[in-house]
């Protein structure tokens, strides 16, 4: 046994990334004219604004070092739109920038460890974005899945008490990768309090809330809470990679001091861009617009081909549908319709029998999925 082998047995050994499973499925979708369609992966299609890219080129900002916690600019541009979209009011020092949201949904866990070492339980929702149980794994923590209720929030009657007193955060995600659920932050942030558990909400998807007006736990509290919340989605920037985390005084104050001895900086042009994006809702309610057409063009058009109930989202820009085996049907939609979506099981067990499909193609390809079902043989067609 070779000396790197050696050193690697009985440690961490990375699971296979959920998209790499897809590339099976990749020759049976290029087939059709017009190659792939790719619905699997929630990465924005459509152009940011222009005056959003004129900052990224012009901004002169890639000279120097950039400030880790987020330019005075960024976070007083965060702070409006929180005001803006929240009506919540925060100082521009209780708000820190991360290089999108990902790498704070991995790092968080660890960084809270070394606060809080006694602690060492992640609870996340059971149906989620794979990186919450990733990051607990990361930091050696316990990852404790939370239910869903019937609506989809979290059933935070099913937390067991040890688990509770052990728990360093409890990410909630709403809108919902992958459901599409609302979460009932109120009740979230009453558990928390009562509990001594830190709430992080994780609420990248805010803007395209479609039952009532965007939601945040910010609304109900600021002490032992944190939001999260990302550009790449709002504002079609995910390749840019901006995000910020507000609230708790002492928390971000924390995370805002060890994660500049990790050199965890958001580059300078990526911050100026970011404040232009957030000072324009313009672009937000047309992509608001955009996704919501196709959201109701999909629907219609899988629940008919499919001959199953394919209901519009709460929030977010993703169907999620029982269709019985999501592997099976994946497979199928890829070789009728050319188009790739992802099986449910990439959000955790409980959702082996859905699919989740992202709406994020320009219209044309949409409609290309469309053509090729509506003429095709699958199930519900002729």
């Amino acid at each position: 046994m070779s000396a790197p082998t050696a050193a690697r047995t009985g440690g961490f050994v990375p699971p296979p990334y959920p998209y790499d499973r897809l590339a099976r499925f990749v020759p049976l979708a290029e087939r059709h004219e017009g190659g792939v369609v790719d619905l699997s992966v929630g990465t924005p299609m459509d152009a940011p604004p222009e005056a959003v890219v004129r900052a990224l080129g012009g901004s002169g900002a890639e000279r120097g070092y950039p400030p880790s916690i987020g330019s005075l600019a960024l976070r007083e541009g965060f702070a409006r739109w929180i005001d803006r979209r929240f009506d919540v009011q925060l100082e521009p020092g209780h708000i820190g920038a991360c290089i999108g949201t990902k790498e704070f949904v991995a790092s968080t866990p660890h960084l809270l460890r070394l606060r809080d070492p006694v602690r060492d339980t992640v609870l996340y929702p059971a149906v989620s974005y794979p990186t919450y149980a990733m990051g607990a794994e990361l930091a050696g923590c316990r990852a404790v899945p939370v239910p869903p209720t019937a609506s989809g929030s979290l059933d935070l009657t099913a937390i067991d008490g040890d688990d509770a007193a052990r728990a360093l955060l409890v990410w909630s995600n709403s809108p919902s990768n992958p459901t599409g659920a609302l979460d009932d932050l109120g009740a979230l942030v009453e558990w928390g309090r009562r509990h001594a558990v830190p709430v992080f909400s994780d609420e990248c998807y805010a803007e395209f809330t479609w039952d009532g007006p965007p939601r945040s736990v910010l609304q109900h509290a600021t002490e032992g809470v944190v939001a999260v919340h990302s550009l790449s989605k709002r504002s079609n920037l995910a390749g840019v990679r901006v995000g910020a985390y507000a609230g708790d005084p002492e928390l971000v104050t924390f995370l805002q001091e060890v994660r500049k001895h990790m050199g965890m900086m958001v580059p300078g042009p990526a911050q100026a861009a970011a404040v232009a994006a957030l000072d324009d809702d313009v672009h937000v309610v047309e992509q608001r617009d955009r996704y919501r057409r196709r959201l109701e063009r999909m629907a219609d058009v899988l629940g008919t081909w499919a001959g199953v109930d394919v209901a519009t989202p709460a929030g977010g820009f993703y169907l999620w549908f029982d269709v019985g085996d999501g592997w099976e049907f994946a497979e199928r939609l890829a070789a009728e319709g050319g188009a790739l979506v992802s099986p449910g099981d990439f959000y955790g067990a409980g959702g082996s029998e859905h699919v989740r499909v992202a709406v994020v193609q320009p219209d044309d390809r949409i409609d290309l999925v469309a053509r090729r079902l509506t003429v095709g043989s699958g199930p519900g067609g002729e």
